[in-house]
């Protein structure tokens, strides 16, 4: 059964930090590229970073690029999200994802988090 657990939300005043971390079970996680996806209110799903699987390449929304980084640990099945200058419009849900291939057909099946809320403001 795959699943994908984030934590590491919550409040931050405009210019802080926060950590996302997802651990995930159920796949062979050192094989799979993984991202992150955030919603705001009113607005669609949008891609906020994603992470090969040996983690030798990344890319970043624009929006987001030279404030956040992404990172894994394939020993603890892991991806991390660091967050650093945020700003009020970073305020989102923010999303663990993956794509994973699944049975003989090697159907392609996404699969998501529940969510952790990042909420920046004074």
């Amino acid at each position: 059964q795959v699943q994908l657990v984030e934590s590491g939300g919550g409040l931050v005043q405009p210019g802080g930090s926060l950590r996302l971390s997802c651990v995930t079970s159920g796949f062979s996680f050192s094989n799979t590229a993984m991202a992150w996806y955030r919603q705001a209110p009113t607005k669609e799903r949008e891609l906020v970073a994603a992470i090969s699987p040996g983690g030798e390449s990344t890319n970043f929304a624009d929006s987001v690029k030279g404030r956040f980084t992404i990172s894994r640990d394939n020993g603890k099945n892991t991806v991390y999200l660091q967050m650093n200058s945020l700003k009020p419009e970073d305020t989102a849900v923010y999303y663990c994802y993956t794509k994973l291939r699944v049975g003989a057909f090697r159907t392609p099946y996404d699969y998501w988090g529940q969510g952790t809320q990042v909420t920046v403001s004074s």
